[in-house]
This record gives C-alpha cells, structure tokens and sequence, in this order.
C-alpha cells in the first residue's frame, strides 16, 4: 500500500487549481527514490524540523537580546508562529499545507544569534555581504547533512521559498508568497506582546487609527490581517492583502520601528552585541586555526575562502554559544592554582 500516491491524489481532488501539487514538484538536485508515506513536501519538512540548525533557534535572539523571562519569544517561537499563520491561509485559500509549513520552519535558519543585530555587523564585515534569507537557503543547501551527505536535499519549492520570504524577488508558489505576509504578521503582533511585557510601551501608545481598523489585541490584529488576505486573494493566482489593511499594518511596522527596533532603551545591549559578533570574526581571521577542528575539516572538499567558513560559524552560533565563547578568548579566567 502507497500512502503518498493517495495523498497526492488526494490532493489533486481537493486543492485548489492554483495550488502547487506535490507531484509536480520540480524535484530536488539530487534525485532520490520517492518515500511510500510521505510526499516530497512533507518529507522536507521533516527534514528541517529534525536539522540541529532548527533546534538552534531556541536560542536565537528575536527582538529582545538574550531574554531571561520565559514568555518572551525567540526566534524558534517566531518560526512556529509564521508556520501556524501560514497554513491557516493556505488552508483556507485550498494551498498546499505542507509545502507552506515547510517553507516556514525553514525560512529563518540561517538567522544570526542576536537576531538582526548580528546579521548587520556581519552584512559590514563580510565582503561578500550578509542576508539571513541567503543563509537560510545555504544551511538547507550544504550546511545541514542528511543520510551523511551535505545538505537536506530539498525540493526547488520549498528552497525558492526560502530564498524568496524577504526581498525583490517574489517566490514561484503562492504557498511560498503567503510567507512573506505571515512572516510580518507574526514578527509585528509578537513584538508588540512582547515589548509591552517589556515595558517598552504601552496598548495606549498604539496608533489609534490602527487599533480602530485591525484591533487592539494581538488575536484580534492577527484575525483581520489573515482574513483579509484571505478574502482579496480567494481563487486568485497571487497572494495579496487589501490597499487599506496593507496601510495600517505598514503603519502599525513603522511604529514599531520609531518605538521597539529603534528604542534605545529596547537596543541598550545591542551596542555589545555588535562588538561580540564584530571582534570575534577578527579574531578567527587573525587565528583560523583556533576555529573547532570539525568545522574546518566540514569544508575539506569545497572551496571557499577562510573569511566564509568564519562567516557560517558565527552565523550558525546562538546567543549564548556566541557569549560563552567571547568569554572564554576575551576575558580574563581567575587563577585557582595553589
């Protein structure tokens, strides 16, 4: 018995026109027999979920750096949460869930510890630049192993949506342009919770002519946006969001932006931030050898420069690896010899 040839029947009764059907997915790089259970979709969000860079974004800076309490959210909480907004619009508009979610779980794992902080330093720093999206897609593409060979494999869908979740280019599949709305969704109505736990303002401080049009409440903004999207890009081959709830919800990130990302009392760590990440990519450039062993040896058979394998270690820290090791070369240890 063929549960994935059911599936994808299943899915080719039921989903709509405009969705994009596991069994015309482009494929992967590397041709692999088909598994009997699960489609290629699902399969790869398998793939992620099991991948330590995954596992990595618990410890992942969202807004706030390094957060003891234990309710505020971390790039991992971020990820399920773009992951739930997504599919319920994929599942309303009839979309693919699977090749949604998987785009989801995947679309930040090559996120910096100190979440945007350090991914501008190393944008500075690095010649080549620095863009999460790119990472992302480099992690699934050859930093993460699957079966012991580099990279997970994933199929052309899902690696386009990764790539796709920010930027210019808009990706292939509706499933992958829900992303890009979900992602905002989610990193805007979080970050408002999170930063009035933090004292960093206030339900009163929101702009009135947002909280009259999307709501007051988290569940309440979340609902609007996703039904709105939902309504403008029903039995449509696009994703979109209405011209008058795009506005509020740009307006409602550009206050984010004056009031949370740009606060200086919201970023007073993040001037430190910045020097770890800064001092500690000198130093491996000064003293590559003192990178870990299996690291180096990971990067045998390619070809690239000393200055990317010190980008991707860094890149790949969380923020208390990243911490601990800025200790352990920076400060000074006690002497307990007697």
């Amino acid at each position: 018995m063929n549960i994935r040839l059911k599936t994808e029947e299943m899915e080719s009764i039921t989903l709509s026109k405009y969705a994009t059907l596991s069994k015309n997915s482009k494929g992967r790089v590397r041709e692999e027999q088909k598994c009997d259970i699960r489609t290629d979709f699902q399969r790869d969000r398998d793939r992620i979920i099991h991948s330590k860079a995954f596992r990595r974004l618990k410890h992942k800076t969202q807004v706030f750096l390094a957060p003891e309490g234990d309710h505020y959210r971390t790039r991992l909480t971020h990820t399920l949460e773009v992951a739930q907004i997504s599919r319920t619009i994929a599942r309303a508009l009839g979309l693919n869930e699977d090749l949604t979610e998987a785009i989801a779980l995947g679309h930040d794992l090559g996120h910096t510890p100190f979440g945007h902080t350090g991914e501008k330093v190393l944008d500075e720093i690095h010649k080549k630049g620095f863009k999460h999206n790119e990472q992302s897609l480099k992690v699934v593409d050859l930093l993460q192993s699957s079966g012991g060979t580099k990279g997970l494999n994933l199929t052309h869908e899902v690696r386009d949506g990764i790539l796709n979740h920010t930027g210019d280019t808009i990706p292939i599949t509706l499933e992958g342009q829900i992303i890009r709305y979900a992602d905002r969704i989610a990193y805007i109505n979080h970050d408002i919770d999170d930063s009035i736990r933090g004292n960093i303002i206030t339900e009163s401080m929101l702009p009135k002519e947002c909280v009259r049009v999307l709501g007051l409440k988290s569940r309440e903004r979340i609902n609007t946006m996703i039904n709105d999207i939902v309504i403008n890009s029903y039995e449509k081959n696009h994703i979109i969001m209405s011209e008058e709830i795009k506005y509020y919800t740009d307006k409602l990130r550009k206050f984010m932006f004056k009031n949370v990302y740009l606060n200086a009392k919201a970023k007073s760590e993040e001037e430190k931030a910045q020097r770890i990440v800064k001092q500690l990519y000198e130093y491996y450039m000064e003293n590559f050898n003192q990178l870990p062993k299996e690291h180096k040896d990971f990067y045998t058979d390619l070809i690239y420069d000393e200055e990317d394998i010190i980008c991707d270690y860094i890149a790949g820290m969380t923020d208390r690896y990243v911490i601990n090791i800025y200790k352990e070369i920076f400060i000074p240890k006690s002497w307990d010899k007697y």
